[in-house]
């Protein structure tokens, strides 16, 4: 270790011994004047809405089932607003949402009107509603005789439109002057009501289109499937009511890096010793590694059942990819270290995802979903996905399948953000790829350098991601450069090189780093703790968010696992229930600090998710408060220490209403750093508190789930303040000391 530097401390959090009951949820009283209102405003267009479904054609609506859809007022958002007890009067269920802007008839709020007192456009949200079309009927029929208490009826003014869904808005714009395109079809649909997509292959024979039910994906309430339909046939197809949306068909992206100018080369001595940790599960998803490369000494070449022959440009792109997560750059004359850890690379792309790139977008992520439910791996990286920009209003496929596959938080996951940042970022069209978008992966981007003058590289992809998942990409790392190029081990000898960059190279760079740190401090660190730890410690450089995310991870593992004088980090990992609190604490010495004290504190979290509600997409959110001060109460009588907000205000991307409304609390990823008065601080802790929802409304159901925290304390006027933690709490803290001496590498040396 580094002369000076201490290891990081484990924590244990502690949970709070009291019984929190539930808030008392008071019967709610509807304002007459408000409910006449929103029932005179919303009968004719319930009637309308019912009309329009009855003229719809039998084959258009599974066993006469329908779906409409229903908007909130922007003033009704939150999870506990959700009119679930009106839909159940009703007899129609919510089957997804999606964000909208909405301009309300009526508000109260000041602020939220124009200069002529008219109320002013606001995010919301829109709920599509399924049920009998005789359901539809009756709510026309009935609403006219309701009162104020009738079940339900305080839910109606919620209620801002509801509306027929028009074919138009299920279908994207086509790029492709194929006259019989194919295209990627969702239905709210699940294995539960499998009828819905029997019945859609039945209306598919009417229109002449063929649907591949052999290849649909099942996530969550959505059914993803490849449909060949006529363009005539387009606007019919999208009068099936149980659509969601159908677009064309997004093809792979082509697994290609770009290459270093000619003339330029490294040399290279690959090491002979066996990886330091053969016993950690990592596995690569690309094109392959060609047979009888020298790394085979370290990678064992798989490949997808049924998998059509190699195509040796994929093979050199999933060659270099692996070079990256095996040994990262590699510098000219400088000693490659042995790997951490042994890699599985499976091939899960062939001929026919170069030659049919469209064929090949569902078959390539079952590939790998089903390598994935026969092994289990604590590390994983994607440098391979859609060639397509993520889109706010739909969650495509390889993101809800992933998500929902690593929602345990027992994999950690890097994926490549792609390499549109050149395209136009008005459009999106620069915006990340999936599945780089995903909740419960680590998106990765690229950066220039790894000197200390380092920015995004031109070509890697930037945010903002979807909301939750808005910081995106999470972190960058370097990629290289035409100029300075990422040197990677190339077909040939053993010192045979080639010069690249790319987003591709990035992702797996990253992954060697945490595998770095979970060799050197051993099985006690999960892969949960181990992303946290990545995100803590990256710096953005003072550029902008959009464009690094958190910021670069540093090219030393030593600055992740380490603490410099008057500094003491710490990491918490476990799990956590719904609805109740955890207490963490932040541990400080005895006595007061002079100075400043600086506290930077990162949560993760992994949660189950709803693409078929991209705006309630994470089911679990944290409410985080810290309480600084253990003897500071407004009130005398209170429990506990006063609050003060640490996350979630000042945050990135979040606009006035989703700050309103606390978007922050959803996000799987949160970090902030705050300064204190030294003397403002005794026994500080953060309060803990796990919020569920599902499909956006309050859930019963929730599971556990695992988090990580990592808190690092500096009070530079303190030098022995790692110390005093340590003495003061020896019986809840431990040393987390390394269970191997590794080599470091230190720019451009290896220090032993």
């Amino acid at each position: 270790m580094p002369e000076g530097k201490r290891n990081y401390l484990l924590g244990y959090g502690e949970r709070l011994t009291e019984k929190i009951a539930p808030p008392k949820i008071k019967p709610s009283k509807v304002d007459a004047y408000q409910f006449a209102d929103a029932q005179q405003r919303l009968a004719p267009k319930i009637a309308a809405v019912s009309k329009g479904l009855d003229e719809l054609p039998s084959s258009c609506c599974p066993d006469d089932e329908t779906v409409a859809a229903l908007k909130l007022h922007p003033a009704y958002l939150a999870k506990s607003y959700f009119p679930t007890g009106l839909l159940r009067e009703v007899g129609l269920e919510a089957i997804g949402s999606r964000a909208v802007m909405v301009k309300p008839e009526k508000t109260t709020s000041k602020k939220k009107q124009d200069k002529d007192g008219m109320p002013l456009e606001a995010p919301s949200a829109e709920i599509y509603i399924a049920g009998k079309r005789r359901s539809f009927r009756r709510w026309a029929q009935v609403i006219k005789t309701w009162t104020e208490n009738t079940s339900g009826a305080d839910e109606l003014i919620r209620v801002e439109d509801v509306r027929l869904i028009a074919p138009e808005e299920r279908l994207k714009p086509m790029r492709s002057k194929d006259d019989r395109p194919l295209l990627e079809v969702v239905l709210h649909a699940s294995p539960e009501t499998d009828y819905i997509v029997e019945s859609f292959e039945e209306y598919m024979k009417e229109l002449g289109a063929e649907a591949d039910l052999s290849k649909r994906i099942y996530v969550n309430g959505l059914c993803f499937l490849p449909v060949r339909v006529p363009v005539k046939a387009h606007r019919d197809l999208a009068k099936f009511s149980f659509l969601r949306v159908a677009r064309e068909m997004p093809r792979l992206r082509g697994p290609v890096a770009g290459s270093a100018k000619k003339g330029n080369s490294v040399s290279a001595q690959l090491p002979k010793g066996k990886a330091v940790d053969p016993s950690l599960s990592v596995a690569v998803f690309d094109g392959g590694i060609p047979k009888d490369h020298p790394l085979t000494a370290w990678v064992n070449r798989k490949k997808a059942p049924g998998i059509a022959d190699a195509v040796p440009e994929f093979q050199q792109h999933g060659l270099s990819v692996t070079s990256a997560l095996l040994f990262g750059p590699i510098e000219d004359g400088v000693s490659i270290a042995a790997p951490y850890a042994n890699v599985d690379h499976y091939r899960v792309l062939d001929v026919n995802s170069k030659h049919d790139p469209q064929e090949q977008y569902f078959d390539v992520v079952e590939r790998i979903v089903d390598r994935l439910q026969q092994k289990k791996y604590e590390f994983v990286n994607l440098s391979i996905g859609p060639d397509l920009p993520i889109e706010d209003d739909d969650v495509h496929v390889w993101t809800a399948r992933l998500d929902q596959l690593f929602s345990d938080g027992q994999t950690l996951v890097c994926v490549a953000a792609g390499n549109a940042g050149e395209r136009d970022w008005e459009s999106g069209n620069a915006r990340i790829q999936a599945p780089s978008d995903g909740v419960n992966v680590l998106s990765v981007g690229a950066c220039d350098s790894l000197t200390s003058s380092w920015k995004r590289a031109p070509y890697s992809s930037v945010g903002p991601g979807r909301n939750p998942g808005r910081v995106k990409p999470d972190v960058v790392s370097y990629g290289g450069t035409n100029k300075e190029p990422f040197w990677v081990v190339a077909e040939g000898g053993h010192g045979a090189t080639s010069g690249i960059y790319g987003t591709s190279f990035a992702s797996p760079s990253t992954l060697r780093t945490a595998l770095g740190i979970r060799a050197t401090l051993g099985a006690t660190i999960q892969p949960l703790a181990l992303k946290a730890l990545l995100i803590h410690h990256a710096e953005d450089g003072s550029h902008e968010m959009r464009e690094v995310g958190w910021g670069r991870i540093p090219p030393n593992i030593d600055d992740l696992i380490t603490c410099e004088a008057g500094t003491a980090s710490i990491v918490y990992q476990g799990r956590l229930e719904p609805g109740k609190y955890v207490r963490a604490p932040i541990p400080l010495p005895e006595g007061t600090i002079p100075g400043t004290v600086s506290i930077k504190a990162t949560f993760c979290f992994a949660s189950e998710t709803d693409p078929k509600d991209p705006l309630n997409y994470t089911r679990a959110g944290l409410e985080v408060v810290l309480r600084p001060h253990a003897d500071k109460r407004n009130d005398p009588k209170q429990q506990h220490a006063d609050t003060k907000p640490f996350f979630g205000k000042s945050e990135a991307y979040q606009s006035e209403e989703e700050l309103r409304r606390d978007a922050h609390k959803w996000e799987t990823s949160i970090k902030a750093q705050k300064n204190f008065r030294g003397d403002s601080l005794k026994d500080p802790v953060f309060d803990i508190h796990y919020n569920a929802r599902e499909g956006g409304a309050v859930t019963l159901n929730a599971k556990e789930i695992p988090y990580a925290l990592v808190v690092t304390v500096t009070a530079k006027k303190m030098s022995d303040l790692y110390d005093r933690i340590a003495n003061r709490y020896e019986y809840m803290l431990e040393e987390l000391k390394p269970v191997v001496q590794q080599q470091v590498k230190i720019r451009g040396k290896v220090q032993g």
